[in-house]
Order: structure tokens, then C-alpha cells, then sequence
């Protein structure tokens, strides 16, 4: 049950006040309806008239009925005011007329407890003593009519008015500060389960969303809660249909060991497992278990013990500490390389000067090989020097527009050119002459590095690889490089723009990295999808990069190239 606080309540009651509220009108109604039926049965049965009486009880009836119906779901304003009239006034005018009306020996004392309960439960502590005031000088005025018109003892009609007007007093205050407490419990018990509504909610999303598998097991081995990483770890199908059991499949089986182990020792579980799956590789894991609460626990807040399961793709581990290690050897290359600079220079330097002096073809031919070779190490520090003014660079590298399929057909043409005979593609170039805002250096960076990606992985049809521009009605241009190469781990997707990432034990994973770079520049974007595409073989699966670009209306015109990035 919810009752009216000491302040204003507004109008959007909750529910249980709302109830308690109509509940009070329809009681009124009820006791209106009481009175007439007894009016007229007495009336029948004493053969006397009093129609006075019974049109202030059909009156009555009239007025809970009409408040009834009209009234909304939410009370009045708690506090003091007219908006209290057609409940609490009508009741106070209703009984005093029947009190001053009624000819016989009924008493219509006992009444008055209906509204002062109304005030004392709904209202404020003003409205509640205030109410229970106008009562008591109702019963004390009632005292002083009767003894104008009938003999008796006067103080004692007035001893028992202050009486009845004091135990009102003291009802109405208990109940209304029992009512203001319960309120209070009722707004902290409403407060706390939308807390916990919405903690159910963030960790239902955190959970959805977590990259690491997520399980709740109970102590049959069914699986309750998985989130779709946890489901994805298990073997890549969709479980739609939740609970499930980890003993129904082969391959679950060590998890359902560290499960039972979980919950005989009592304490938290890590280990490395292998699931097994016929005609799969293993897939590795690194598997972490809690339990939510001990026996004992459970049995004295009688809830049920479950186990939760954090799985870890190794693979995914192993990337990540890879890439590590390779971003801390990119810092300490970039230092060594500028630390070999100076000598590298004085060496070169030297060098041109000894060869001057030198005439015999031998000697010439040792000072020619050290001339290239610290022309090599000059470039090799130059090159991962690079990598760390990639974003100075590319912060200053002025705009510039190209024609787009004029420039992808010159750069592939290039391309091609280097290994005719395994370099070959479908190429489709739809766009015509939309111009896009790219630097022609950084486009042909980006495109040599997707086609030298997808010459890595592609199959040895001549429809393996293709290359496409394409303009949609909506006015978005797109350079797409798609190959028939194998699906990438997932592990491997996620990370595939970031620097010093690579699947490949010799590759530096900057490629994708600085092309990412390159086309932010330029206000364009560049993504992974695996697409399918007709081909002579029908519909093949393949590796999809796709460069979106901004498009323009602009003259194109040369651009000012910076240092060159080498991918």
C-alpha cells in the first residue's frame, strides 16, 4: 500500500496509491448507498416520513457516484485546499445534516472516521489535523444544539465531545505517520528495483557485448546464460534455444570437468582447455570459473549455485601479446634508425670523397658496393623513420582531386606489369570521370597495398581477384579489391586496422594501418567484409576491402607529394 508523504505528491501517482485513492471513493460509495437502504427501511418499518433525511442520503449518493466516475486515477494535491470539497467537505456536510436532520436516536457520530481516514492517509498532517478540528467542533456544536432543545447534563455532552474529537486526533496523527512510512517504504522498495532493473539491463548489454565467452552453468551441467562470444567459442552455431546441456556434445566435455570442479572444491578455476571437433582444428581456451555462492550460502538464503565461465580465445591472447611485442620493436627500430643516421652519413660522405681519389677498376668496384649498400641501410631507416611522421605527414599533405578510374587503371596497369603472368584480375571500372578528393601517391599506396594482400591469399583463377570502382544513385563513390581467399579468424578481423598488428610471423602490420591513415586524410573511409561474387565457378565466398570516398566537383590538379611511405 502506498500513502501521501509529508510534501506535495504530484499528480503521477504510482499504481497502489492510486488504488488506495479510487478504493476510498468507492468505499464512500458504498456507505452512501448503506444509508439510503437504511432510511428507507426504517422509514417503511416506523411508518414516519422524514423526507428531509432521505434526500441528504440521495443527495450524498449522488455526489460519491459523480466523484466516483469523474474522478482520475491520481488523488488531489495532498496538501490543504478546495481540491478536498467534493470528497472530504461533502462527507463533513453529509453527516452533520443527517446529524441535525435524523428526528430519532441514530447516531451518525461514527461517520466522521471516514473522512478524517481520507485526510490522514492521503492528504498532508495539516490536512489531517485540520479535518479532524472541523470534526471535533461539528461534535462539540452538535453538544451545544441538543442541550437547547432537551434537559440533561450538559458537561457530560461536552466531556464525551472532546473525547470523541480527541481519540480523532490521535488516530488521525498514527495513522497518517503509519501511511507517510509506509510511503517511504513503498519509494525506497520502487527506487531499489528499478536499481536493480537497470543493473540487470547494463549487465544483460555488458555481457551481449563482451568480447571474451560468457556461461552460467548450474550444477546439472546446463548451460543457462551464453552470450553470443561464448557461443561462438563453442563451436561457431548459433544456440538459439537456451538452456542447453554441456554434456550433450563430445567437445564440451573438458568444460563440464572444470565445472563439477568448481563446484566440489568451492573456489575459482583456471585453465587451459582444447575443444575437440572432428574434421576442425582444436580450438584453444583459457578458462576462468566462479562460483556466485558457496553451499552453506545458498542454503541459508535458499538460491541456487551457479557457475560462471569466462572463456578465452588463446589465439586471440597470443595476437595480442604479439602485437605488443611488435609495437615496442617498432618504437625501438624508430630510435636505432635515427641513431644510424649521423654515422650512416659520414660514412656515405666518406665514401664519395675516397672514390675520387681512387682509379682501379677493383677499388672502384668495392667503393661502388659501399655506396649501395649504405644507400640500403640509408633507405631501410628512412622507411621506419616513416612510420613514425606517418601522422605528421599526413596532417600536412595538401588536398588534391583525381579522376578515379583513371587513375586505378593506371596504378593497376603498373601493378600488373611487374608479374604479368600471376598478377590477373577482373577489373570494372563504373565510375567515369567522377573525380574524388585523393592524393594520386596515397591512392596508389593504398591500392598496392590491398592488391599485394590480396596476390598473398587468392586463389590461381584468372577471376581470383577483382577490381572495382562503382558510383551509387545516392552519389557515394567506392573502390572495392576483392579476392576468393580463405575467411579471416575472428580474432585476427578485429584488429586488422591497427599498427603492428599482423597474422603473419614476418609481416610488420603496418599496411592496413597507414592505408587507414591515408584515407581518413582525405575524409574517406575504408572497411572489411566478407562478400560473396558471381564468378565463372558460380557464387565464391572472398575477402572484400572496400575504400569509400568523398566526392567532388573539382578541377584536378597536381599534388604536392610528401616523404614516401613505404607499405
Amino acid at each position: 500500500m502506498q500513502a501521501a508523504p509529508a510534501g506535495p505528491l504530484p499528480l503521477s501517482a504510482d499504481a497502489p496509491f492510486a488504488r488506495l485513492w479510487l478504493g476510498f471513493l468507492t468505499g464512500r460509495v458504498m456507505v452512501a448507498l448503506a444509508l439510503l437502504v437504511l432510511q428507507g427501511a426504517g422509514q417503511l418499518i416506523n411508518q414516519a416520513a422524514a423526507p428531509s433525511v432521505l434526500a441528504v442520503c440521495v443527495a450524498y449518493l449522488v455526489a460519491t457516484v459523480v466523484l466516483r466516475v469523474l474522478s482520475r486515477k491520481a488523488p488531489p494535491s495532498p496538501s490543504a485546499g478546495p481540491q478536498w470539497l467534493p470528497s472530504i467537505g461533502v462527507d463533513l456536510a453529509a453527516i452533520t445534516a443527517l446529524q441535525l436532520l435524523h428526528a430519532g436516536t441514530m447516531n451518525y457520530t461514527p461517520l466522521f472516521g471516514l473522512p478524517i481516514l481520507i485526510a490522514a492517509v492521503m492528504g498532508t498532517l495539516t490536512l489531517a489535523l485540520g479535518t479532524t478540528a472541523a470534526v471535533t467542533l461539528l461534535l462539540l456544536g452538535w453538544a451545544w444544539w441538543v442541550g437547547q432543545y432537551s434537559t440533561g447534563d450538559e458537561g457530560q455532552r461536552y466531556l464525551q465531545s472532546a473525547l470523541t474529537g480527541t481519540g480523532y486526533f490521535i488516530v488521525s496523527y498514527l495513522v497518517h505517520q503509519l501511511a507517510t512510512r509506509l510511503a517511504r517504504e513503498q519509494e525506497v522498495a520502487q527506487q531499489s528495483q528499478i536499481a536493480a532493473r537497470v543493473q540487470t539491463q547494463v549487465s544483460a548489454l555488458v555481457i551481449q557485448n563482451l568480447t571474451d565467452g560468457v556461461l552460467v552453468v548450474d550444477e546439472t551441467d546446463v548451460v543457462r546464460i551464453a552470450n553470443p562470444a561464448g557461443l561462438q567459442l563453442l563451436g561457431g552455431v548459433a544456440l538459439t534455444e537456451l538452456p542447453f546441456a554441456l554434456t550433450s556434445t563430445a567437445p564440451w566435455h573438458p568444460l563440464v570437468i572444470l565445472a563439477r570442479r568448481t563446484f566440489r572444491h568451492e573456489q575459482p578455476q583456471t585453465a587451459d582447455v582444447d575443444l575437440l571437433r572432428e574434421g576442425q582444428s582444436p580450438t584453444g581456451l583459457h578458462v576462468r570459473t566462479w562460483l556466485t555462492s558457496t553451499r552453506n550460502a545458498a542454503l541459508q538464503t535458499h538460491s541456487e549455485r551457479l557457475c560462471v565461465m569466462f572463456l578465452h580465445d588463446l589465439r586471440e591472447m597470443e595476437a595480442r601479446l604479439r602485437t605488443e611485442k611488435l609495437a615496442a620493436m617498432g618504437r625501438m627500430s624508430a630510435a636505432v634508425a635515427h641513431e644510424i643516421r649521423n654515422p650512416l652519413a659520414a660514412i656515405v660522405q666518406a665514401n664519395a670523397l675516397l672514390e675520387e681519389d681512387l682509379h682501379e677498376p677493383a677499388q672502384k668496384r668495392l667503393a661502388h658496393m659501399v655506396q649501395q649498400n649504405a644507400d640500403r641501410l640509408a633507405r631501410i631507416a628512412e622507411e621506419v623513420l616513416d612510420i613514425a611522421r606517418v601522422q605528421h605527414q599526413i596532417s600536412h599533405a595538401p588536398a588534391s582531386t583525381v579522376v578515379l578510374d583513371e587513375t586505378v587503371a593506371q596504378i593497376w596497369n603498373d601493378w600488373q606489369a611487374q608479374d604479368p603472368a600471376r598478377r590477373r584480375a577482373v577489373v570494372s571500372l563504373d565510375t567515369g570521370a567522377t573525380q574524388v578528393e585523393f592524393d594520386a601517391e596515397h591512392l596508389r599506396r593504398v591500392l598496392v597495398n590491398l592488391l599485394d594482400n590480396a596476390l598473398r591469399y587468392m586463389g590461381p583463377e584468372p577471376d581470383s581477384l577483382s577490381v572495382t570502382t562503382r558510383n551509387t544513385p545516392a552519389g557515394q563513390v567506392s573502390l572495392q579489391v576483392w579476392s576468393d581467399g580463405a575467411p579471416m579468424d575472428k580474432s585476427v578481423e578485429r584488429h586488422l586496422f591497427e599498427p603492428f598488428f599482423s597474422s603473419e610471423s614476418r609481416s610488420s602490420g603496418l599496411g592496413l594501418y597507414i592505408c587507414r591513415e591515408l584515407c581518413q586524410r582525405h575524409g574517406a573511409s575504408i572497411s572489411y567484409q566478407r562478400l560473396n561474387r558471381p564468378t565463372t565457378r558460380g557464387d565464391i565466398g572472398g575477402n572484400a576491402f572496400t575504400v569509400g570516398f568523398r566526392r567532388t566537383t573539382r578541377p584536378a590538379d597536381n599534388a604536392t607529394l610528401f616523404d614516401t611511405i613505404v607499405v
